[in-house]
């Protein structure tokens, strides 16, 4: 009888140790990131953290290592034109209000935060701009413009350590990410943790489950050749294990992503990054 990859997963659970692919050093650009250091102390089962990087072929690691050659800077290159593109009822650009998109540097280290109560990511701030200052229209969340824009936002901040709040006002929204890492959901009755704190390293179909981290978002995989978002990948993983997908850019998916944020906390930005 054969038995479906992922029910397989369930039933059986996984074989080997949890450890990295390899000990390569990453170099962009003539700049070393940093792929690996000591995990955060409220990571209580996982002595270190590594980049997803490090989990991938050395063919397509080497596709993160020249600007020329990854395939993300393309559709960074579109949002340096969208950058001054006038839009909406204001007739504005971007470039209206924020002369050099490099005065963001250090944004992306420091996302989610809380804002007057809320959380807040990236894309929250670029359609806040695009509908409050601009008065156009919101971009969707993981649509070509906002991944790009985001891309272009995020490579500012790009060998800067991962460095998001916590504690504080954060502090309940950091705790409902945790619980969401933890808790089990879906037909495959699995979380977060099951593949990618309890069983990182180990080989899955043709791939090597990674720590999950985010601090390469927004991504290009090779899989569908395009930039990922953080939350469309937060769907992508529900989907895998049957379980019913929270919104994107929803207050579950927002927490989620400052839990696994601060799962990184110290690795390098490596936006935009090439994953499988």
């Amino acid at each position: 009888m054969k038995i479906a990859p992922w029910i397989a997963i369930a039933a059986f659970g996984f074989a080997g140790a949890a450890v990295a692919q390899d000990d390569n050093t990453l170099n962009v650009e003539g700049e070393t990131l940093l792929t690996e250091t000591a995990a955060p102390a409220h990571m209580d089962s996982v002595d270190t953290i590594y980049s997803g990087w490090r989990f991938r072929s050395s063919e397509t690691q080497a596709l993160q290592t020249d600007d020329f050659d990854n395939p993300g800077m393309i559709f960074v290159d579109t949002a340096i034109e969208q950058w001054d593109k006038v839009d909406g009822s204001e007739g504005k650009a971007c470039s209206s209000c924020h002369e050099d998109v490099a005065d963001f540097a250090g944004l992306r280290t420091k996302l989610p935060r809380v804002d007057n109560g809320e959380l807040v990511t990236m894309e929250n701030l670029i359609n806040e701009c695009r509908t409050d200052r601009m008065g156009a229209e919101a971009w969707k969340w993981s649509k070509g413009k906002m991944t790009a824009m985001t891309a272009l936002i995020g490579l500012q901040s790009r060998g800067m350590a991962m460095d998001v709040a916590t504690e504080g006002e954060a502090a309940p929204f950091w705790e409902k990410g945790k619980e969401l890492y933890y808790t089990r959901v879906g037909q495959l009755d699995m979380a977060c943790s099951n593949c990618h704190e309890d069983n990182y390293g180990v080989m899955i179909r043709a791939d090597h489950l990674s720590q999950g981290q985010i601090n390469g978002f927004p991504t290009y995989r090779l899989k569908n050749a395009k930039l990922n978002s953080i939350h469309g990948r937060f769907k992508g993983c529900m989907k895998n294990i049957r379980a019913t997908p929270f919104a994107e850019g929803g207050d579950e998916f927002k927490a989620l992503e400052l839990y696994l944020a601060s799962r990184g906390q110290g690795l390098s930005v490596e936006t935009p990054s090439v994953r499988n």
